[in-house]
């Protein structure tokens, strides 16, 4: 397991963006691809996008993927989430995974961050 640290979550309107981060020190050296992954209060964990050292990217549902983009620093150290357009069925705990490759399955990341809380409410 390697160290993982979130942060850029906050309470934001609806409609509003925030830009979250993720501190993967051993990108590309350590791991190869970096997740993003959020759980609401009773809810499973869901994937929510995913990048790998070759810059592929994905982000996994319909109402995500035109108002959400991940990406790196130029030295790959931090892996950013830029979320836009924020709905209230947004607000979860949004949390970075990391490991050999993209997955949608949570169980497949050996590395995990604490989290950051994302909070979307007028």
């Amino acid at each position: 397991q390697f160290q993982l640290v979130e942060s850029g979550g906050g309470v934001v309107q609806p409609g509003g963006s925030l830009r979250l981060s993720c501190a993967a020190p051993g990108f590309t050296k350590d791991y190869y691809a970096i997740g993003w992954f959020r759980q609401a209060p009773g809810k499973e964990r869901e994937a929510v996008s995913c990048i790998t050292d070759s810059g592929e990217t994905t982000n996994y549902l319909d109402s995500m993927k035109a108002r959400f983009t991940i990406s790196t620093d130029n030295t790959k150290n931090t892996v950013y989430l830029q979320m836009n357009s924020l709905k209230p069925e947004d607000t979860a705990v949004y949390y970075c995974a990391a490991d050999t490759g993209c997955s949608v399955v949570p169980q497949y990341f050996g590395s995990w961050g604490q989290g950051t809380q994302v909070t979307v409410s007028s």
